[in-house]
């Protein structure tokens, strides 16, 4: 919101020598955000000009443009020009080349000559273009720094001006005020407005406030305009769409009347381009009070106007000159043909003023704030007046913005008031809420004081009863924001100021702290970046296609999934049922800028929707739902069980003299996943899997020892590396840290004697089939050995002569150990002979001599 200081005086007491600076230091003070200055005279020097355009050529390019080449006089006629150089020509008159077409010969525009320096540091210096020498510029709104109008170029018959050729422009176009910039927050929407801006900037600074609204004096109309009728079958939460519609009507306005330059002046200076009277009148109003308006060529209403929701599929053409499809909850203005606005946001081309406009219809409404926000993002249709809708318009203001519509188009316009117009709705019941005393305190942890409390609630409008243990609060009408104690206690501490709330940090309370699973995930975070991994963060929306692929181990089975109502992208509008995706993106982006070697990792939530997704009904706010609305919302919040995954691409090193780079492979995904299950203290089981997006012969199951799936590693599948553009044997895993957690031990502190006596080791190899895994064959090694064995561990894969086609040997070391004693070769054999023993009657396993 810019605030042009010279309109700011006009309502608050801002000192003669007062900057941008010094305004926005003081609305910093009661909570707004300062932005910007905005001071064109800062960004311009040199000679900025009265010219008027002698003749204007239009000349085709080749690529479609057409461009103006103007003779255009820049110094009053018989003077000498005083500029020297190329293009220059003594008698005042220059050649210029200019690409917008607003203006006509006789005009008379803002010229900026060679030597002119705009904003940006934008230098002015004769140029050859287009097969011609421009010696200068004719000038836009936005090249110099006074607004964003980049459409045409300033041309003084459209403010009204008639300025002598060669004088300086700038005073002309008001650029010695200055504005000063500040963001408005969500819940302050009334500082949309010279008029709530000028009530904060007195009550910062202490100062008197006179309210633009008290000065205009509202004339009671002496018959209607146009019929009214409010309906609204559809309210939204409760709220009705439209519940006050006020219309004015002024006539016989002269088409030839333009804006006057200090309007046009200040709305610039506002950051509005100035169009017509009667739309710089409405915008004018806006700026000031507040209070959207929106003008209606009377003559092409027909019968009443009706205020009601649309109906399904119905059309409206806005002024932007698109054909709109309405949706059941858009609240329309319509007449007896039909819909003729989108109400609080923007009106039909139909009804909209012109140049032949003689008689205009004022509208001056209030709406529902919800109805607009959900309106204009439906539409994608943000504009002043949709801003300031959705944020809730002061109810009281409506008839004093269009009478004041009224009097500046009867002074400017030469317009007559008819006298006709109308007042529909009912008015709602003043916001009452009772503050206790000493609540203010209790919250903020301030000692306030009676009389800090009055002033401050006081002083933003409020009309306060006091009581013997509590206050009765009367909300202005211009602050829908408030509407609970804490609204009132929060008007305190920022009129106070903010700066006297202590900062005090939190006594944590004894015996608390992380949670076991918070302190395991910890552990296991730090475990893979101590292994020397990446840990990063993506985003968990992803696409159907990634869900599908990476949520199921088959191929086209069907994926359930969250869909996100309102996504960033309608391409990833899913939220994720695995970690990859996410990693895999990251990996590849690395990968597209020259870092083909990463180990990435990341510990994050997926999602799973449940039986119940979503709740049908949504809780009032302001007060604690009821336990049945809570359980209702609880049973439709997806299962968010936490991951761990991680992507290792490209080479674990580069390689160094007599040393090979080595690529990462599936047994480092393994390691990774067993590292995880390390660190919790969890029997990870390894078996032979398969998964789509895993190479069909390098992909491990990963089990716990109860034979519950937790997760999946390996080598991704060489068709979706080639068509992401990743490198080749990429490898991945991902674990269900939650599944794991469940199997794992209360403590992972392993109580367990150390052994003195020396360990006895043996080898074995066994014959098998080749499509065993050698971890089976392993775990039953295991199984049969008892409790002298003490490790175990496959040292040799052997396949080729002396063994039988479709068989394998596996060789594998056993360490055995005693914890009383020395252990004899033959208890070693014997322990090793259980082991073969059971490896041979579940797999069928023959020694190998």
């Amino acid at each position: 919101m810019r605030i042009p200081l010279s309109w700011l005086r006009e309502n608050a007491e801002v000192p003669a020598g007062a900057t941008a600076e010094d305004v926005m230091a003081a609305l910093v003070r009661v909570g707004l955000e300062e932005e910007d200055v905005i001071r064109p005279l800062d960004s311009l020097q040199g000679p900025i000009v009265v010219g008027q355009v002698l003749t204007r050529e239009e000349e085709p390019q080749k690529n479609g443009k057409v461009i103006n080449w103007c003779t255009v006089r820049v110094v009053p006629e018989g003077a000498t020009q005083t500029l020297t150089g190329e293009g220059i020509d003594p008698s005042g008159v220059q050649g210029i080349i200019c690409g917008a077409h607003n203006f006509e010969v006789g005009d008379k525009v803002v010229v900026t000559l060679p030597g002119a320096v705009l904003p940006g540091d934008f230098r002015i210096t004769p140029r050859k273009t287009y097969g011609h020498v421009s010696a200068g510029m004719l000038a836009s709104a936005r090249e110099l720094g006074l607004g964003d109008d980049h459409d045409g170029i300033v041309v003084f018959r459209d403010l009204g001006l008639d300025p002598e050729v060669g004088q300086e422009a700038l005073p002309l176009l008001g650029v010695t005020d200055e504005a000063a910039e500040i963001n408005v927050t969500p819940d302050r929407g009334y500082c949309f407005s010279i008029r709530g801006v000028a009530r904060e900037y007195a009550l910062a600074t202490g100062t008197a406030f006179s309210d633009p609204a008290g000065r205009v004096t509202v004339a009671a109309p002496t018959q209607a305009a146009i019929g009214v009728q409010l309906k609204d079958e559809a309210p939204i939460r409760g709220n009705v769409g439209c519940d006050r519609f006020v219309t004015r009507e002024v006539t016989g306005l002269d088409p030839e009347a333009t804006t006057p330059a200090w309007m046009a002046e200040r709305l610039r200076l506002a950051g509005m381009r100035p169009i017509s009277l009667a739309v710089d009148v409405s915008n004018y109003v806006m700026w000031e009070l507040g209070q959207p308006l929106h003008f209606y060529d009377r003559d092409t209403l027909t019968g009443d106007i009706v205020v009601r929701r649309a109906a399904a599929g119905e059309k409206l053409t806005t002024l932007d000159g698109k054909e709109r499809t309405l949706h059941a909850e858009d609240l329309l203005i319509t007449d007896g043909s039909g819909p003729i606005g989108l109400a609080g946001i923007m009106g039909g081309a139909a009804t909209e003023v012109s140049a032949s406009t003689r008689t205009v219809l004022i509208e001056s409404a209030h709406f529902d704030a919800v109805s607009m926000g959900r309106t204009k993002r439906r539409h994608k249709l943000p504009s002043e007046a949709s801003k300031r809708n959705e944020r809730g318009v002061d109810w009281e203001v409506a008839d004093k913005a269009a009478q004041r519509a009224v009097d500046l188009l009867v002074e400017l316009g030469g317009g007559t008031d008819t006298g006709r117009g109308g007042d529909a709705g009912t008015r709602p019941a003043p916001v009452t809420v009772t503050l206790p005393h000493g609540a203010a305190a209790a919250r903020v942890g301030v000692e306030y004081t009676r009389e800090q409390e009055l002033s401050s609630l006081t002083g933003v409008g409020c009309t306060v009863e006091e009581g013997a243990d509590a206050d009765l609060v009367t909300v202005p009408s211009w602050r829908p924001d408030m509407d609970i104690a804490d609204d009132l206690i929060e008007e305190i501490a920022r009129l106070v100021g903010y700066e006297q709330i202590p900062s005090t940090l939190p006594v944590a309370p004894p015996g608390r702290g992380l949670t076991g699973a918070q302190r395991s995930k910890r552990r296991v975070l730090d475990a893979l970046a101590a292994a020397g991994l990446t840990e990063v963060l993506a985003y968990p929306f992803v696409s159907q296609a990634q869900n599908a692929t990476f949520g199921a181990p088959v191929k086209g089975t069907e994926v359930p999934a969250v869909h996100l109502a309102n996504p960033i992208s309608a391409e990833f509008g899913w939220l994720r049922t695995s970690l990859l995706p996410g990693l895999l993106e990251i990996a590849r982006r690395n990968a597209s800028r020259g870092f083909r070697d990463t180990a990435l990792f990341e510990g994050g939530l997926v999602f799973w929707p449940r039986e119940q997704l979503g709740s049908a009904t949504l809780p009032a706010g302001g007060a604690r739902p009821s336990d049945e609305a809570l359980q209702d919302l609880n049973a439709g919040i997806p299962d968010q069980p936490w991951h761990l995954a991680a992507v290792l691409s490209g080479r674990v090193s580069n390689g160094a003299l007599g040393e090979s780079a080595r690529a990462w492979d599936w047994a480092d995904a393994l390691d990774a996943a067993r590292l995880v299950s390390d660190t919790l203290g969890t029997e990870l089981r390894v078996k032979q899997g398969a998964h789509q997006a895993f190479h069909p012969g390098r992909c491990a199951r990963l089990q716990t020892a109860e034979g519950a799936l937790v997760g999946w590693a390996g080598e991704l599948h060489p068709d979706y590396l080639a068509a992401n553009d990743l490198p080749e044997r990429t490898v991945a895993m991902e674990v269900d840290v939650r599944e794991l957690l469940a199997a794992a031990p209360e403590s992972i502190v392993a109580q367990q004697d150390l052994s003195s006596f020396p360990a006895a080791t043996q080898d074995v190899a066994l014959v098998v089939a080749a499509e065993l895994s050698a971890q089976e064959v392993l775990e039953a090694l295991r199984e049969g050995a008892g409790e002298l064995l003490e490790h175990v561990e496959l040292f040799d894969d052997y396949r080729g002569q002396g063994i039988e086609l479709g068989s394998k040997s596996l060789a594998f070391a056993l360490r055995f150990r005693a914890t009383d004693r020395t252990l004899t070769a033959d208890e070693a054999s014997a322990a090793r002979e259980a082991a073969v023993a059971v490896a041979a009657e579940r797999f069928g396993a023959q020694a190998r001599g």
